[in-house]
């Protein structure tokens, strides 16, 4: 009789430091990223659009005279193009399998959730629909482990 113990069966769907070192995603973490960069590149289009209007029809967004975190809209709109640009170009980046595009992704849709809270008067709803799409973009980027493919 020999005094080996057998060796545990992986268990992927266990998290923390006791979890095997498998390096491998699940299709649904991947499928998720994949979103998220679609969301990324539609999210930076939108960004764009909106700033678009800020800049040329400053006059489509309600004024609020008493925010604390009152911009020139003309400003708020340039903000909000080059961000979107930057949002787009890493989410396409980001499908082609950059490994930076996950890092600026996170960074960027941490910055487009911010400028959207900032936004909060002029465009509320939409504005929170853009936080909870960063949101879930930051925590998609987050919980991926990367694979030297490219998502498609």
């Amino acid at each position: 009789m020999s005094n080996t113990t057998p060796t545990p069966e992986p268990q992927p769907w266990r998290a923390g430091p006791t979890a095997p070192a498998t390096g491998a995603n699940s299709g649904w973490v991947t499928g998720m990223v994949l979103f998220a960069a679609v969301l990324m590149m539609l999210n930076g289009l939108m960004d764009v659009f909106r700033g678009i209007m800020a800049v040329a029809k400053d006059d489509v967004f309600v004024s609020t005279p008493n925010y604390v975190f009152q911009f020139d809209l003309t400003a708020w709109g340039w903000i909000h193009m080059a961000i979107g640009v930057l949002l787009a170009v890493t989410g396409f980046f980001l499908l082609r399998g950059a490994q930076w595009a996950r890092f600026a992704g996170i960074l960027l849709a941490s910055l487009s959730a911010m400028e959207s809270f900032l936004a909060l008067p002029y465009y509320p709803l939409w504005s929170l629909v853009v936080i909870a799409l960063d949101v879930f973009v930051i925590w998609a980027l987050c919980v991926y482990r990367p694979d030297q493919e490219p998502l498609v």
